[in-house]
């Protein structure tokens, strides 16, 4: 879909800093972090959201378990909050499956914790650390 941002991403028309691919899905991190390390995963094909394919879903879970891992490996965190919005009175803004990662850290826990925006806004160096 030609509109579609995250479809544009995985198509390599619009750069974005990759952290992981596999065959069904990519992962970057997200422009806008809420915490240190906020990655997006996005499947290969365009699907609305995560309700509107299981298959697509399904198919997200390795990519999902190995940005986790990457980033609770590489950046320190201790926790990790997974998540999708369904529909724009959930907070979804773009149309596209995507799931959030968002690492936790001991210094800023808690769910009350999460939507204030303490990430690391200097993505060159989080992509660093992920990917060197």
């Amino acid at each position: 879909m030609a509109e579609c941002l995250f479809c544009r991403i995985v198509a390599g028309e619009i750069p974005a800093k990759q952290v992981y691919a596999d065959a069904h899905a990519i992962a970057f991190l997200d422009l806008e972090p809420f915490k240190r390390g906020h990655t997006l995963v996005v499947p290969r094909v365009h699907v609305g959201d995560a309700l509107a394919d299981a298959d697509v879903l399904a198919s997200l879970a390795p990519a999902i378990t190995a940005t986790g891992r990457l980033l609770t490996e590489r950046l320190g965190a201790s926790g990790m909050n997974i998540m999708a919005n369904v529909g724009a009175d959930a907070g979804q803004s773009v149309f596209h499956l995507h799931v959030h990662l968002i690492p936790r850290y001991a210094d800023d826990p808690g769910l009350a914790a999460l939507l204030e925006k303490t990430g690391d806004t200097d993505l060159d160096a989080v992509h660093a650390a992920l990917t060197h």
